[in-house]
């Protein structure tokens, strides 16, 4: 794989943790206390605003839709966080602790990527952006599905690996809304 495609990935994924600190800094881990069927929704709903943007060629909000895609990879990091830890009545946690599993996951996310990237030979660079909306809004289906049969599947991955795969074609995104720039 190009280690352009590391360093493209990198720059992405150090903007998206520069905002999640930020907002971490502003109003705490509130969203500790989300079940996770709470973030999912949420970023059907960042994944549905931007499929409505696409298709309407132009957007009311003045935002635009890389907001969107940064916020899915940092919901998508707040669902596996909750995933691992459960919600919390107490949602408090340390700023160190929030940022060493912020991470750990996106770590663990990169490292699915480079494997894909290995395997489909970046086969991702040719798709359009609205393909990698759509495929994101499947993933989102298929994590409702999941977690409305309780989280059991007979030969489906897991929640885990759905989140993991949102955050990897969020960052795809921004790297294609990148070099439209």
């Amino acid at each position: 794989m190009p280690e352009k495609t590391f360093q493209q990935y990198d720059n992405v994924i150090r903007a998206c943790r520069k905002v999640f600190m930020a907002k971490n800094h502003d109003y705490g881990t509130a969203w500790r206390i989300l079940r996770t069927t709470s973030i999912t929704d949420q970023i059907y709903i960042k994944a549905s605003r931007i499929r409505s943007i696409e298709e309407k060629g132009e957007s009311k909000v003045d935002e635009g839709i890389r907001p969107e895609f940064i916020g899915m990879i940092n919901y998508s990091v707040m669902a596996l966080i909750q995933l691992e830890l459960k919600s919390a009545e107490e949602p408090h946690m340390d700023e160190d602790i929030v940022g060493a599993k912020y991470d750990a996951f996106v770590a663990m996310a990169r490292d699915l990527m480079a494997d894909k990237n290995h395997d489909y030979g970046e086969a991702w660079r040719q798709m359009r952006i609205s393909s990698l909306t759509d495929i994101i809004l499947m993933k989102l289906l298929r994590i409702k599905q999941i977690e409305d049969n309780n989280g059991l599947t007979l030969m489906s991955e897991g929640l885990d690996a759905n989140y993991l795969d949102i955050i990897n074609y969020s960052a795809f995104a921004l790297i294609m809304l990148d070099q439209q720039i």
